[in-house]
């Protein structure tokens, strides 16, 4: 999990531009290009009829589990939480108490496992905007470098690297990696930063993702929607 202290240590690159795929999109891509061999027809027809059965499941499930996630939402099983004094706003699992922790601004946990939290830091800096820092994917590689700096880690990697704009008309950086630790185990952290008023803010959301006990598909959607709800309130 990162923090402000070590964002603000890293220096500002040559602003880049954002070129981010996963793993998944890699597979795709490999795979369409066997498709497109015309020195095997078997191949070919074999290839695109799996690939249109891959594309409807991806298209059903994914509207399945958007649906899911609305449905969540609008179930009571995320409600919205507002800072007025620190300015930003996310969604939270309703479940899930706030806590008192020396550090963050506001910290929710599950209350079976406490380990599984969401957490946001506000700190003062002297930029104006995270373009003014670096890009995206700059940030995501000083990131998990730090993270393989420390002792306790056992292998950190990035997942997805993005970024939105906010409701304030600035960028939104958004990242997930995944982290194998001797404290606790192998997790997934979903992160969001943003600067506003000079001020910057961190959120992370952690939770357990063993093989034993891999992250669920509906938890995966319900810890999305809460790192996209993540921003800071309109200027008044």
């Amino acid at each position: 999990m990162w923090s402000s202290s070590s964002f603000l240590a890293f220096s500002s690159p040559p602003k880049l531009s954002l070129l981010s795929s996963s793993s998944y999109h890699q597979k795709v891509q490999t795979f369409l290009c066997f498709t497109q061999n015309h020195s095997s027809t078997v191949g070919i027809s074999f290839s695109k009829r799996h690939l249109n059965l891959s594309i409807i499941t991806l298209l059903f499930n994914g509207g399945f589990l958007l649906d899911k996630a609305k449905s969540m939402a609008e179930s009571g099983d995320l409600q919205r939480y507002t800072d007025s004094k620190d300015g930003f706003t996310l969604l939270v699992p309703s479940s899930w108490p706030k806590v008192e922790k020396a550090g963050a601004n506001v910290l929710f946990e599950e209350p079976e496992k406490r380990s599984n939290n969401i957490g946001v830091v506000v700190s003062p800096v002297r930029i104006k905007s995270l373009e003014d820092f670096g890009t995206p994917q700059f940030v995501a590689d000083k990131l998990i470098n730090a993270e393989k700096r420390k002792e306790s880690t056992k292998e950190a990697e990035v997942v997805s690297v993005g970024e939105r704009l906010g409701q304030g008309q600035g960028q939104v950086y958004e990242f997930e990696y995944k982290i194998d630790s001797t404290r606790g185990g192998i997790k997934r952290v979903f992160s969001a930063a943003f600067v506003s008023s000079k001020k910057l803010y961190i959120l992370n959301v952690v939770h357990s993702d063993s093989p034993e006990n891999p992250l669920a598909s509906s938890t995966r959607v319900l810890l999305e929607q809460v790192l996209h709800s993540f921003d800071a309130l309109p200027l008044t």
